[in-house]
């Protein structure tokens, strides 16, 4: 079932989404050359502590195993969901780091709770209705090259030429054209399997969100509705592999690299309101 969110939803979702776009803003500085990658996961839970959010990944249900990070960090070829691990970043690394954040109520105290034991954070992250905010940011490691540069900046093109047609009375096919066309014609792949969907009361709602599409095809949109776009843009094939030893990282198929910006935003009678903007659209 698809909600229209309350203007109260919004006001949490939207304090939520300050709270995850600062995250994302801080990483910039943290993330260089000869850092291990487990100080992105570290710097995330550290944040989270002190400001009294639930790291909502932590816990979420899987085939093989059951989500155990507070974000998912995708390096180069992998696409999604991959484990934040022991890993030296290099020089021209292209790295996504992706997190779903929940406002804690006042009677919960996160800086309590054990983020390593994942059995017992469940109790917490799946019964979590409140302030939600999801976010995914790419972030080149030291000096890219023009093969991470240009895919960088037409997947992040792509993201707002989707955000752009989120409005009253289009339909869902708008935004999927409106990626697909941009990215296809400067020759990259856009993944299928994965896709945005609604956000509220849970992290994951309907409907979902294609990044490829027919324009003035599918469901029409309504204010209200509060969404997530995420291309995921590769500059080979569209197509994607699962890490069958976890079940949650996926990898181009071909080792191509993979790019992933996404926001979440809000439908408003005047367009689409972005409520994890780090600053000057189109550029954060």
């Amino acid at each position: 079932m698809i909600s229209l969110k309350s203007p109260r939803e919004i006001e949490q979702m939207d304090k939520a989404g300050d709270f995850l776009a600062s995250i994302h803003i801080g990483l910039r500085d943290i993330i260089k050359p000869g850092i291990d990658m487990w100080d992105i996961e570290e710097y995330v839970r550290k944040r989270c502590k002190e400001e009294n959010f639930l790291p909502l990944q932590i816990g979420v249900d899987g085939e093989i195993q059951d989500y155990p990070y507070a974000t998912c960090c995708s390096l180069n070829d992998e696409v999604a969901h991959a484990f934040p691990r022991h890993q030296t970043l290099k020089d021209g690394d292209l790295i996504k780091v992706d997190m779903v954040l929940g406002m804690a109520s006042d009677d919960l105290d996160v800086s309590k709770l054990d983020f390593n034991n994942v059995q017992d954070m469940k109790k917490y992250t799946e019964s979590f209705r409140g302030g939600i905010a999801d976010s995914c940011w790419a972030y080149a490691v030291g000096t890219p090259s023009e093969e991470v540069k240009n895919l960088m900046d037409v997947t992040k093109e792509s993201l707002y030429r989707g955000i752009e047609q989120a409005r009253v009375g289009n339909r869902m096919g708008d935004i999927g054209s409106a990626i697909q066309e941009y990215a296809e014609a400067h020759g990259y792949g856009v993944v299928r399997d994965l896709v945005g969907h609604g956000v509220g009361p849970t992290m994951h709602e309907e409907p979902m969100v294609p990044h490829y599409g027919v324009k003035g095809k599918g469901l029409r949109l309504r204010e209200g509705m509060v969404l997530t776009i995420e291309p995921m843009i590769n500059t080979g094939t569209y197509e994607i592999d699962t890490d069958f030893k976890t079940g949650w990282a996926h990898k181009t198929l071909d080792g191509g690299l993979s790019c992933q910006y996404e926001h979440q935003f809000v439908i408003t009678k005047d367009g689409p309101v972005i409520l994890t903007s780090q600053g000057e659209e189109g550029t954060y």
